[in-house]
Parts: C-alpha cells; structure tokens; sequence
C-alpha cells in the first residue's frame, strides 16, 4: 500500500511541474521578428464575431504585426458549431484595425492544433516564408510551437493573449495532457 501511495504522490507531483513548466512556458513572450504571426482558431460569438478569448489572440498578434515583427498574419480555424468560418470571421476583425487585407493568410481548414500547423506549413513552403510567430493562449504556446516545429516550421518567436477565465482550470491541465501526447507520438 505504501508503494501505492508513493507511486502515486510521484506522479501527481511530475504532472503539477509538468503543468507549472508548461505555464512558465506560455507566460514568457518571446518577441523575435517571423515572416508571419499564426492565430489558431476559436470560438465565434453567434453575432459571427471573434469569442473574447480569441480577440485577445488577434489582438496580441495585431500588435506583434503594428511593431513591425512580421508583415504578416495567417489566421486558421474552421467551421464550428455556430456556422461561421473562423478564419474569415478573424480576418475581418483584423482588417477592422486596419490591417490590409493583402497581409492577412486564411486558412479556414485548422480544424485541430495539428491541421492548423500542417496547413501553415503548407502555405508558408508556398510563398518560401521560413519563420513564424505563435499568438495564443499562454496554456497552448508549448503544444502550438511544438506541433509547427513537427510540421517543419522554425518557430522564431511567441506571445501570449493576455485573457485569463475561469475555464482555464480546465484547459491547464488538459495542456499538459496534450503536450505530453505530442511530445510521445512520432
């Protein structure tokens, strides 16, 4: 029983530094300049406009770009449940702002964090942009940088959108989760 429980003791402290270093992670911005700035997708409000959370992913790659760090963005997702194309409900928000339609990529086929960084590959081996710069949420920067890296992309740089709710006790853990199956798989 004693083995039972220290073996158990073990693994929930590796999973709360495993969390601890994956949050470290996301929190700490790396501001380096990229050929573009890759948004993954999230919820659309049922106006059809872009979800607080993902306004605030918008908006810190919109900075990233006004600061001149990359000319410009690629904004992915997919249809969700709400009916609206992602990507094209970013992108609107984005040239809201004012950023030039010619500097906004859409890829409205990012239906997952890996198809999200497949399609930026794909595009970005296109157009023979090298670098890009990741702009989500602190708790997705590790598993988004490390998905982009598997499908070829040298990642130069990451922020995080400054936008913390309560739904982020769940999306933590749930992070660490998802990074270690990435990092495991080949």
């Amino acid at each position: 029983m004693r083995k039972i429980t220290v073996l158990g003791l073990s693994a929930a402290g590796m999973f709360l530094l495993s969390t601890a270093a994956l949050v470290l992670a996301g929190l700490h911005d790396k501001l380096a300049p990229a050929d573009v700035i890759v948004v993954p997708g999230n919820t659309i409000l049922p106006d059809g406009t872009p979800s607080p959370r993902l306004q605030a992913r918008l908006d810190v790659a919109l900075k990233q770009f006004q600061e001149h760090r990359a000319p410009r963005i690629l904004v992915s997702g997919a249809t969700g449940k709400e009916g609206f194309d992602e990507a094209a409900s970013m992108a609107r928000y984005l040239q809201s702002r004012g950023v030039p339609a010619s500097a906004i990529v859409e890829d409205n086929q990012g239906w997952t964090t890996d198809d999200t960084a497949r399609n930026a590959a794909t595009l970005m081996h296109q157009h023979g942009w090298r670098t890009a710069m990741v702009a989500t949420q602190y708790f997705h920067v590790p598993r988004f940088r490390l998905a982009l890296a598997r499908a070829g992309i040298a990642v130069s740089g990451n922020v995080h959108a400054p936008y913390f709710e309560l739904r982020d006790l769940y999306s933590v853990p749930r992070e660490t989760v998802g990074y270690a199956v990435y990092y495991a798989r080949p």
